[in-house]
């Protein structure tokens, strides 16, 4: 049962749907422009050298573009994985265990990235 107050406020029972809902359609309208800009480049990178690629990461702009890409990326990735764990696994413990399985991937795997474009920009 909601109270007429949560109804307004669009809180339901976890008190947190909404702001997750939110979360996962801004960071989806955000990837459109990224994805088209990642798409490009891994298009335009097909045949260059390793230093034509190293060369193209290294100029700042494509460095935050990047780092962008991925850091909303993986943000978007655990919310919607965070979605299908909470719909699909029941057992309390395994849920837990597969949340904070996915929460360090995914820093694990950002840390990773964003280290990987530091040392290239430090080139």
């Amino acid at each position: 049962m909601q109270t007429p107050l949560h109804k307004v406020k669009g809180m339901g029972s976890s008190h947190s749907g909404t702001g997750h809902f939110w979360h996962e359609r801004v960071s989806s309208v955000a990837l459109i422009p990224l994805t088209l800009w990642f798409g490009y480049a891994v298009l335009g990178l097909v045949n260059a050298s390793e230093v034509t690629a190293i060369s193209f990461l290294a100029h700042p702009v494509n460095a935050i573009l990047m780092a962008a890409f991925v850091i909303i990326t993986l943000y978007h990735i655990k919310l919607g994985m965070q979605v299908i764990i909470d719909d699909y696994v029941h057992a309390a413990g395994a849920k837990i265990a597969l949340l904070l399985l996915v929460r360090f991937a995914v820093i694990a795997t950002g840390a990773a990235c964003l280290f990987a474009l530091l040392r290239i920009a430090s080139l």
